[in-house]
């Protein structure tokens, strides 16, 4: 019997869905037996200065991946589909550009080495990539009329590879010295709207009786999960400044990248079957 085109490319979405949590597993899986290897003796200040061990083909692998996806699943609305490809465009700059500090832990000797050749080689291939993209979107855009929201997410996508781009060429070394961070906070942010986006589109789909009764118990699920994440964040902020605990980002981090982990997994259970939400 022949295949119907139309579930395939559902079922090819949903499998594409589930490899993006396995990727979770894959860098989680990777830290932990790096912390094994230390004899369950020390950890990292965060998941970024693991790109300093063993982990780091892992973890560099994951985000590059992670941002694929992220741009290439198409969001449920306009505005979630903008979060995940301004998070998505912002991966592989978290993944190329190292945190400043490499830490002192890991199951082999730490050699600090100079980063900048790596970061200048894969950051200008990651321009040059962004660039194609943006004219292959422009170039689809034009032969049809293009949605508010289309076009909200071309122009994010412009101003983010080109603000990037000029901050590279112009000013080098602080991009060297703030680029990680200044890729991988508005990323978590950009998941978190996203997550608080699905929680109100799912509540009006079942108010428009465009989604089903049933879909409104998972809600809650989306709320809760963007309040635990903005709960975090602002915990984060408040310790920062009566803490000195050195494990802290490392925490934070964790909790956010598992709370994403569970919107996806909710969320794909959610559509498994249908792509998209109906709004």
């Amino acid at each position: 019997m022949e295949q119907d085109p139309a579930l395939a490319a559902v079922r090819t979405y949903g499998y594409l869905r589930l490899a993006l949590a396995g990727l979770v597993l894959l860098l989680f899986s990777a830290v932990a037996i790096e912390y094994g290897a230390t004899g369950f003796d020390c950890l990292q200040t965060s998941v970024s200065a693991y790109w300093h061990t063993p982990v780091r083909a892992v973890f560099v692998g994951v985000l590059v991946t992670m941002g694929i996806c992220l741009v290439a699943l198409k969001g449920n609305t306009p505005g979630e589909d903008v979060a995940l490809n301004f998070a998505g465009m912002l991966a592989p700059g978290v993944a190329f550009i190292p945190t400043g500090d490499p830490g002192s832990c890991s199951s082999v000797p730490i050699t600090p080495a100079d980063a900048a050749p790596a970061v200048a080689n894969n950051m200008q291939a990651l321009f040059v990539l962004g660039g194609a993209a943006i004219v292959l979107a422009f170039s689809l855009a034009r032969r049809a009329p293009s949605p508010r929201g289309t076009r909200l997410g071309l122009a994010v996508a412009v101003l983010v590879m080109a603000g990037g781009a000029v901050w590279f060429f112009v000013s080098r070394q602080t991009f060297l010295d703030h680029g990680h961070d200044a890729a991988a906070i508005p990323m978590f942010l950009a998941i978190v709207v996203a997550v608080w986006l699905n929680g109100r589109d799912v509540d009006r789909a079942v108010a428009q009786g465009s989604a089903a009764p049933a879909a409104s118990r998972y809600v809650p699920v989306y709320r809760t999960i963007a309040t635990l994440m903005l709960v975090t964040l602002g915990l984060t902020v408040a310790l920062a400044f009566v803490s000195q605990w050195e494990h802290l980002v490392l925490w934070v981090e964790v909790v956010l990248i598992l709370l994403f982990a569970v919107f996806w997994v909710v969320q794909t259970v959610e559509l498994w079957g249908r792509g998209l939400r109906t709004t």
